[in-house]
């Protein structure tokens, strides 16, 4: 294995705006996104916020899945990282983007667990 896991960032730009506001739609969503990339589920909690927008985690064997939605703005930003290499994150985060009908996103993987990592591509704080 060449690294330790793997991280997708994605953005998610023109979705649903019914499906970002609904929590029990995005916790079922999540859910089968992590079967569907074949991970282990180990716990589940997600949060409505009045008055719109859900916050929420896939805990997983493997590491986790995780949603920040905005309705307001069409708009979603979730991670999916997974250990080892047996589980591909991009598999879930493509079934999350689909079924939020997303129409617009944007994505980065980042390998980890390489050892030092370049911050000269970031923006600074």
């Amino acid at each position: 294995m060449d690294t330790m896991g793997r991280h997708v960032i994605a953005e998610l730009w023109d979705c649903n705006i019914d499906k970002l506001n609904d929590m029990g739609l995005i916790e079922q969503v999540f859910v089968n996104a992590a079967l569907k990339a074949g991970a282990e589920i180990r716990e589940v909690a997600f949060h409505k916020f009045a008055p719109y927008g859900v916050s929420g985690v896939v805990i997983i064997s493997e590491s986790h899945l995780t949603i920040h939605s905005f309705p307001e703005h069409g708009y979603a930003s979730i991670d999916v990282y997974t250990c080892g290499d047996i589980i591909d994150p991009n598999v879930a985060a493509e079934f999350i983007a689909d079924s939020l009908e997303s129409k617009r996103s944007e994505k980065v993987e980042v390998p980890r667990g390489m050892g030092p990592v370049d911050i000269s591509q970031f923006k600074a704080l």
